[in-house]
């Protein structure tokens, strides 16, 4: 069951980080999880991305967007993402193929503690743009307090 695991208060302040529930379908054949923009997600996907062969021990994203809206999926084994926007920090467990984690600009991300063979699909609103990223934690705080 993908949950919260520790809360600080709301993480997002231009848009709220929150699990989402997939449409999902099963029958004797298996299952399918099913993410529609309009429906699940409000923006429009325009990068699709997906993270593997993890190391148990890694840790991944360690920056945070500017503009960028994720949708974060476990589609196989478990992970926790942190995130952190300067204000509030809240840590998920996503570990079921059929609930995702949104999260929203202005928003500090590291996916953390994989489990072996864990695969992440990050569902993305825009297109690859470095100028939309924070790599440095520091000035990441620094304008996320700005905008306080």
């Amino acid at each position: 069951m993908t949950r919260q695991i520790f809360a600080t208060g709301g993480v997002g302040r231009v848009k709220p980080c929150r699990l989402i529930d997939l449409n999902e379908h099963a029958d004797p054949r298996g299952s399918l999880s099913v993410v529609e923009t309009g429906r699940d997600i409000e923006f429009d996907v325009k990068r699709v991305y997906y993270l593997y062969d993890l190391p148990v021990a890694t840790v991944r994203g360690a920056h945070g967007h500017r503009n960028l809206e994720q949708l974060v999926i476990a589609v196989h084994g478990q992970f926790e993402i942190t995130v952190d926007d300067g204000h509030h920090r809240s840590r998920y467990l996503l570990d079921h193929p059929s609930r995702g984690l949104l999260i929203g600009p202005m928003v500090w991300r590291n996916l953390i503690n994989f489990s072996p063979g864990a695969v992440g699909l990050v569902l993305a609103s825009e297109l690859y743009d470095e100028s939309d990223y924070y790599r440095d934690y520091d000035e990441f705080l620094r304008d996320a307090w700005a905008e306080a």
